[in-house]
């Protein structure tokens, strides 16, 4: 008998080409009046806010816009994001960019409505009340947190990467309109790719999946393995835009109700110490980490390289797994996903660093989740060989 399961997905999920013509009408059926629009300064100049602040002026919605979300979360983007909020009179909030706004308009949802600091909820289950109506509409084909319980915000005065899950930061709206990713540069377009197939393979070797979340992250795996090399190498491609930001959104549904592994929580303190944007560390990372873990379950791992396309007729579940690593790498290689030591990390420090942030991945509690247990010298070394050294 199956185990007793719970699975969670937002009240409204609409998907598709012109998806974000409809804002200004899914707001008005959540009944608010005025919204705090989160994105960044990027996204302004390119105009990507406008098509959304055009459907709210269609349906009657005032807003306000806080641009200020343009690095990686920090808990002082909460801050600043929460007095707008509140100084501009708004009821509800709207979430238009990538992981940054996401991530910081979760925490301002939060904040709303939960006393304290943002820094009171790291963790999970901590948020006591449902914060703000949060509708998100997202600009990349990656974090899939238009449809997650949680949000990461770096808390600047400890370099550490805090981790808030609670099923009242789930956005009540998840607009996907592929549209809004048609301006993504090839290396924005490689780095959130990669970091959606990461989530959709954590999330289905993880020790916590699940059947209904198997079935989200076996379609993300085979929709982001089929379309990621054509929308990196031609941006104007709208079909293979489409397929790989609906993979991004199911890879987000499935780890949501499974989890993250070992990827994820090495990659949060690489963002902390050296200020990698998580996406572009979860892809540096999960070459490597796969290759470490296949041993952990190699059925699981043969169904990924299906997935990826490989025909593993005849092949043991081993090699099968070993075939879906090599596919994964190539993926990486051909999206031309920079190195750790590219992107800024040398080497020396990181190995000042590593013992430490050995530590802090383990206390996130996500390689808990993988199918093969790492022992903190064994992540040390993992660190090493992903940086070169």
């Amino acid at each position: 008998m199956l185990p007793v399961k719970t699975f969670r997905v937002p009240r409204v999920v609409i998907t598709g080409t012109g998806a974000s013509e409809q804002t200004g009408e899914e707001c008005k059926k959540l009944k608010v009046r005025k919204a705090l629009i989160v994105t960044d300064e990027n996204l302004v100049s390119l105009g990507i806010p406008e098509r959304v602040q055009k459907s709210l002026r269609q349906s009657g919605i005032d807003f306000a816009v806080y641009a200020g979300a343009n690095t990686e979360p920090v808990a002082e983007y909460v801050t600043e994001g929460l007095k707008a909020y509140r100084d501009n009179g708004c009821d509800f909030l709207l979430a238009v960019g990538g992981g940054s706004p996401m991530d910081t308009a979760k925490a301002i949802g939060v904040m709303v409505n939960n006393p304290g600091s943002i820094e009171d909820y790291m963790g999970q289950g901590k948020v006591q009340q449902k914060g703000s109506p949060l509708v998100a509409v997202p600009t990349t084909a990656g974090t899939g947190s238009e449809v997650t319980p949680f949000t990461i915000v770096t808390n600047t005065r400890t370099d550490v990467k805090m981790l808030i899950g609670s099923s009242f930061i789930t956005p009540d709206v998840a607009i996907v309109d592929p549209q809004l990713t048609l301006t993504l540069p090839p290396d924005i377009t490689a780095a959130t790719g990669i970091d959606a197939l990461t989530h959709a393979i954590e999330g289905y070797v993880s020790v916590k999946a699940q059947p209904l979340s198997d079935v989200f992250c076996l379609a993300a795996i085979e929709l982001i393995a089929a379309n990621l090399r054509q929308a990196f190498n031609h941006g104007d491609d709208l079909e293979a835009r489409e397929k790989t930001m609906l993979g991004a959104l199911e890879a987000g549904i499935g780890f949501s109700n499974s989890s993250v592994a070992l990827v994820h929580g090495m990659a949060r303190p690489i963002g902390a110490y050296f200020h990698v944007r998580h996406g572009a560390s979860n892809a540096c990372l999960l070459g490597t980490v796969m290759e470490f873990s296949l041993s952990g379950n190699p059925a699981r791992y043969a169904h990924v390289a299906r997935a990826m396309g490989e025909d593993i007729s005849g092949l043991s579940d081993l090699e099968a797994a070993k075939k879906g690593a090599a596919a994964v790498q190539k993926l990486i290689k051909d999206v031309q996903i920079p190195s750790l030591q590219d992107l800024g990390v040398e080497k020396a420090r990181l190995e000042q660093l590593a013992p430490r942030m050995s530590e802090d991945a383990l206390a996130s509690g996500s390689p808990g989740n993988n199918p093969r247990q790492a022992s903190k010298e064994e992540i040390v070394e993992l660190y090493r060989k992903a940086c070169g050294a």
